[in-house]
């Protein structure tokens, strides 16, 4: 995957060269999003621009095309135009190279803003006068202490289990690994067709965030936020200790395998999607699954009387002297490139995305809380926000892993996860490759 990346990249950058010589008739008024001279002279004169949104969040795609379009039919000068990509986290690195730079992305790595490739939004007072006091330390720059991203939303992540099959069982949500793999198996002995855990692995980023949420979170925890953040961002080997056979790397590894072995996860696990997982779980074949906030409206409108069915809890302890941990961390956040040549109206843009009735209509759309002060939403079922509030309670809450190296992402990681299920890595060689794509990153 790395030397098809590699190539493609290279594909792409000659593919810019050549470009450069066409003549500006040649290119799309969609086209490089970063512009340049005359486009900036085009803006200032009056003249209309074309702005691009790159996200990698499907959950928002219709609802986020539905105010792009009220916004492109509010006034005259500005088209926005949203581009999904399933793999953001990587494509965004090859437009960063080849100089097709959207100029509004949700997609953010610390290496890029150490880079120097996001916009300063710091003096954004209008956003962040608005925003939770704890939103704004979460989308500071630990480096730098500025502001490249601003986040409209919260997100809990952790375990969504089914009530009802629970009660049926006598189960309680697992604090600890082994108590969670024992409900596992009564689950698979006594609840025949039903899968305990599915796992939708075929989308690398939702393997990502199992490292993020577990070994990762496990780090967080120990350290404490903010020391976390620095150990990354320095590869303080020795805090993070990701190659170690003992460590919080390898013991995930050899509990997911052991999961697998035993038939406590799909059997499908490698091919089976995100799709597959909400109708699975809609449909009481599923009986826990890993996920954030954002998942709720799908599987709400997949099955909407099972609002009263659906459980949340944090992720058990697995590493000696831990506790539960639950992701509990900024959402839905929104960066400018640095290079743009339409910063006045990506803001504009961003002004009128951020107006409280578009953002009461976004939360309630993702089932996720607004981190605007002024926003008020019913983003939940009743029953939904009292489980999420009571896992928030009794876990460590951490947040994202915004400090992985801009060389090896969330969905390289999950990749990797993929081929451990797959047979390539034992737990130990699992957790020595992830060090060293790590310290590979890093450079």
């Amino acid at each position: 995957m790395k030397r098809l990346i590699s190539i493609i990249l290279s594909a792409v950058l000659v593919a810019g060269t050549f470009a450069g010589c066409t003549s500006p008739a040649s290119t799309s008024s969609k086209g490089t999003a970063s512009g340049n001279a005359s486009s900036q002279t085009a803006a200032a004169s009056g003249e209309h621009v074309n702005l691009k949104l790159f996200t990698g969040k499907i959950e928002t795609i219709d609802l986020m095309n539905e105010i792009i379009n009220d916004f492109n039919s509010s006034q005259s000068r500005i088209t926005v135009e949203q581009e999904y990509q399933k793999d953001a986290s990587n494509i965004i690195k090859i437009k960063f190279a080849s100089g097709q730079v959207p100029d509004i992305m949700t997609t953010y790595e610390q290496g890029f803003a150490d880079q120097g490739k996001y916009l300063d939004l710091s003096d954004q007072s209008q956003w962040w006068d608005r925003l939770m006091p704890s939103m704004k330390v979460n989308c500071t720059d630990v480096k730098s202490g500025k502001q490249y991203r601003v986040c409209t939303n919260m997100t809990m992540a952790g375990f969504f289990y089914n009530k009802e099959i629970f009660n049926e069982l006598g189960l309680k949500p697992a604090t600890t690994w082994d108590d969670f793999a024992r409900n596992l198996q009564i689950i698979k002995e006594k609840k025949s067709g039903v899968t305990p855990w599915f796992i939708f692995g075929k989308e690398a980023w939702h393997l990502g965030h199992l490292i993020e949420f577990i070994p990762h979170g496990y780090i967080k925890q120990q350290l404490g936020s903010i020391e976390a953040k620095k150990a990354m961002l320095a590869n303080d080997k020795a805090k993070l200790n990701f190659g170690a056979s003992d460590g919080s790397m390898a013991v995930f590894a050899k509990n997911l395998v052991e999961l697998k072995n035993k038939g406590l996860i799909n059997s499908d696990v490698l091919t089976a999607t995100s799709d597959n997982c909400v109708q699975e779980f809609a449909n009481g074949k599923a009986a826990m699954l890993s996920n954030g906030m954002w998942v709720l409206s799908s599987l709400l409108e997949a099955n909407p009387t099972m609002a009263d069915k659906i459980g949340f809890a944090p992720y058990p302890s697995y590493m000696p002297n831990s506790k539960p941990v639950v992701l509990s961390a900024e959402d839905s956040g929104y960066s400018i490139s640095a290079t743009t040549q339409h910063k006045a109206e990506a803001i504009e843009f961003l002004n009128y995305l951020f107006k409280a009735e578009n953002q009461k209509k976004y939360s309630e759309a993702s089932k996720a809380p607004s981190a605007f002060k002024d926003v008020q939403a019913n983003w939940a079922p009743a029953n939904v926000v009292t489980e999420v509030n009571n896992a928030l309670n009794s876990a460590v809450n951490i947040g994202f892993t915004n400090e992985k190296p801009a060389g090896f992402s969330g969905d390289d990681a999950g990749r990797m996860v993929q081929d451990l299920l797959s047979g390539k890595y034992t737990p130990e060689t699992f957790a020595k490759a992830y060090e060293k794509a790590w310290d590979d990153g890093m450079k």
